[in-house]
């Protein structure tokens, strides 16, 4: 049995999670989302309880378990609370600016790289080294902060880049002159 999908999500106060067929709408003080998940895998909503169930030990309907369970779980948490992914940049000259909804990032290359962020997710810049990225749909967010941390990934010998706040970036010793 999955340790995961057997575990049942708890809906905080304040949201709500509907059941269509094999659509799941959650909706809270953040926003709403809605997903549609495989009819084979159960979807039952009880009071303040949402619990998943599996037809069988089949390969396909185990893999599905945990993953609808943990799908539901992020949703119910983003509209709850929110998800956020911190960018750093590091290296000299480097900065980022937001110029109304768009990022523009200033990297090492001839021309600024500018990013624009879908509908429901919002970007920060606190200072001009760190880049926030803000919203309810975890999958979304950490899509638009991988795509962000594409532009200039961290390199190995100096350690410049775009990286996540956190990240370890192993270092390389350059070539040794004779």
């Amino acid at each position: 049995m999955s340790r995961v999908g057997k575990k049942p999500i708890e809906i905080p106060a304040g949201v709500t999670v509907t059941l269509n067929q094999n659509t799941v709408t959650v909706k809270g003080p953040k926003g709403e989302l809605s997903r549609s998940f495989n009819p084979d895998i159960e979807i039952k909503v009880e009071e303040n309880l949402v619990t998943i169930t599996r037809p069988s030990d089949a390969k396909e309907h185990r893999a599905l378990h945990g993953t609808t369970r943990a799908v539901i779980a992020n949703m119910v948490e983003g509209v709850s609370a929110g998800f956020e992914r911190k960018l750093e940049l590091i290296g000299v000259g480097y900065r980022a600016q937001k110029q109304g909804t768009k990022l523009v990032l200033n990297v090492g290359y001839s021309h600024p790289v500018e990013i624009e962020p879908e509908a429901g997710i919002e970007i920060e810049v606190p200072a001009n080294t760190k880049i926030t990225v803000k919203g309810t749909d975890k999958e979304r967010v950490g899509a638009l902060a991988a795509n962000i941390r594409q532009v200039r990934p961290p390199e190995p010998y100096k350690g410049k880049g775009i990286r996540y706040e956190g990240e370890f970036v192993r270092r390389k010793e350059g070539k040794t002159g004779k």
